[in-house]
């Protein structure tokens, strides 16, 4: 695991790419990483099957300006894609068979955050939390304000 605040609650993910030199390190700010609690790989074990994944999208809206949004997919779109320096890399987060997708613009807007399962007696959900990118988010913990 990686030092710092997110491996008190969970592993990193691996970064998926198309070479075989490791994923984007801390030095290497253009990069992102996106976390899993390990809450969040059980439950995505528990309702996927070996095709389905967690899509992670942000979306305008919301109490705070942008907001986050989950669903189950099986396809990797093509702005799920980015080129960099002629290399394509791919935003698919994969940590013991559970796998996350965010597309290259959500990406910009949660890198570095890690994504949890939350489960109350009201409900439960996919959250994102500790997201360095956000100033500020509603009291329901699903939108959020970007720091500028």
């Amino acid at each position: 695991p990686l030092p710092g605040p997110a491996c008190a609650v969970g592993c990193p993910l691996r970064w998926a790419s198309s070479f075989s030199q490791p994923g984007p390190t801390a030095n290497d700010p253009s990069e992102g990483q996106v976390f899993l609690s390990q809450s969040c790989v059980k439950r995505l074990l528990d309702i996927t099957d070996g095709s389905e994944f967690l899509r992670l999208q942000v979306e305008g809206g919301g109490c705070s300006g942008f907001q986050y949004k989950f669903s189950l997919d099986t396809v990797i779109n093509p702005d799920d894609r980015q080129g960099q320096r002629g290399i394509v890399v791919v935003g698919v987060f994969e940590q013991g068979g559970a796998r996350v997708v965010v597309d290259v613009d959500s990406l910009a807007f949660v890198k570095g955050s890690m994504v949890d399962f939350s489960q109350e007696l009201i409900r439960s959900s996919f959250q994102v939390v500790s997201n360095p990118q956000a100033e500020k988010g509603c009291s329901c913990g699903t939108s959020f304000s970007v720091k500028f």
